[in-house]
């Protein structure tokens, strides 16, 4: 249903929304020098970026646990391929091999998106191969394997549905 939809994703929101926080603090608590108290700007962004990132990987293991359950005759493990900017980011595909609880693999062509249409443009004009002989050419640069705890996984997925409650009520 939508309310528990909704809830999912609240949860997601935890770790930006404790970073919006921290951030909002650090501006506020500031001296007449201009240095933030607790936290140096640096810091702030940090934190923010870390949050926001983190973030990513939680709206992703949400979005997959959807799919998992609309696919129940589906079968084994999930491996993930990624594409685009965000994926240059080791720690970031490591962030998302922990929560999702399953490989991530990284192309050596990062912008997937952007050779694809490439390869439907060619597929018309006729210079490109049939879409199974093209698929044959993706290549993986790197495959991040999950390393986090079953534990620490539950209680961070918790805590993430937990803050997206929060800012939906």
């Amino acid at each position: 249903n939508l309310h528990a939809e909704c809830s999912r994703l609240q949860e997601r929101v935890r770790v930006l929304e404790e970073a919006l926080r921290v951030v909002y603090r650090g501006w506020h608590e500031r001296s007449d020098e201009g240095e933030a108290s607790n936290w140096t700007m640096t810091d702030q962004a940090m934190a923010f970026a870390r949050a926001a990132l983190e973030s990513v990987a939680y709206q992703t293991q949400d979005l997959l646990s959807a799919m998992k359950k609309d696919w129940k005759s589906a079968a084994g493990r999930t491996v993930l391929r990624v594409d685009g900017g965000m994926v240059a980011s080791d720690w970031t595909m490591q962030a998302l091999a922990d929560l999702l609880d399953a490989p991530v693999d990284r192309p050596m062509v990062l912008e997937t998106t952007a050779l694809g249409a490439a390869y439907l443009a060619g597929l018309a004009a006729g210079v490109y191969p049939s879409p199974d002989e093209f698929a044959k050419l993706w290549r993986r640069e790197r495959q991040f394997l999950p390393a986090m705890a079953e534990e620490t996984r539950a209680r961070k997925c918790a805590g993430w549905a937990q803050s997206v409650a929060r800012l939906m009520s």
